[in-house]
C-alpha cells in the first residue's frame, strides 16, 4: 500500500467507506470517503477524480521535499528557484529519452537504434505537474501573487526544456488551435 493511501486510511478526520484496489486486470480503483469524523453522521460522500487524488500526491511529495530539503523549508519561504530545484530533482525519475546534440539520433522521433542519451521527465509532465501544483498552492491557503508555480522563472523554464525536446526528438509542441464555432444562420421569421 502506498504511503499516501496508507496515511488517507489512518487519518482520524477521514472515514473511508467505499476502497477497491486496481488489479493487474484493469479494474479501476475508488476512493470514496468523507470529511466527518469516524463515528459521526456523515454528509454525502465524495469521489475524488483522478485530477484531485494526482495533485493531492503531487502537493504531498512537494511537501515532502520541502521537509527534506536541507535546511527545511516552510511552504511560505518557498519560491520559484525552489520549485526549478524540485522539478530539476524530478528530472532522474524520467522515462523521456532526450538526446543530446552530440547524439547521431539528434532530431529524429524515432531512431533506428538505441543510444546512451539521458531520460528526462516529458515536458508535458513537467507542465502538467506545476498546473496541478499551482492549484494545490492556492486551494492550502496561499495567495495567487504569492505562488510560487506561478513564477516568471518556472515560466521560462518549462518553455526551454519544451524548446529543447521539441529540437532533440523532432517533435513539435505548436499550440492547438481552437476550433471557432460554426456561425449559425439567422433565424427566418416565421410566415405570417
Amino acid at each position: 500500500m502506498d504511503p499516501i493511501t496508507q496515511e488517507i486510511i489512518n487519518s482520524p478526520s477521514i472515514e473511508i467507506i467505499n476502497f477497491t484496489i486496481a488489479t493487474a486486470s484493469g479494474s479501476a480503483d475508488s476512493l470514496i470517503m468523507s470529511s466527518s469524523p469516524a463515528g459521526s453522521s456523515a454528509s454525502s460522500p465524495t469521489t475524488l477524480s483522478r485530477y484531485e487524488n494526482q495533485k493531492r500526491r503531487d502537493w504531498n511529495t512537494f511537501g515532502q521535499y520541502l521537509s527534506n530539503h536541507r535546511p527545511p523549508l516552510a511552504l511560505s519561504r518557498c519560491s520559484g528557484a525552489h520549485v526549478l530545484e524540485f522539478l530539476r530533482y524530478l528530472d532522474q525519475f524520467g522515462k523521456t529519452k532526450v538526446h543530446t546534440q552530440l547524439c547521431p539520433f539528434f532530431g529524429h522521433p524515432k531512431p533506428p537504434a538505441p543510444c546512451l542519451c539521458p531520460l528526462r521527465q516529458a515536458w508535458g509532465s513537467l507542465d502538467a505537474l506545476v498546473g496541478r501544483l499551482r492549484a494545490a498552492y492556492e486551494e492550502n491557503g496561499g495567495k495567487p501573487e504569492t505562488n510560487p508555480f506561478g513564477a516568471r522563472a518556472v515560466r521560462l523554464y518549462l518553455r526551454e526544456v519544451r524548446d529543447s525536446q521539441s529540437k532533440a526528438r523532432g517533435i513539435s509542441y505548436e499550440k492547438k488551435k481552437r476550433k471557432k464555432p460554426a456561425l449559425k444562420p439567422p433565424a427566418l421569421p416565421p410566415p405570417s
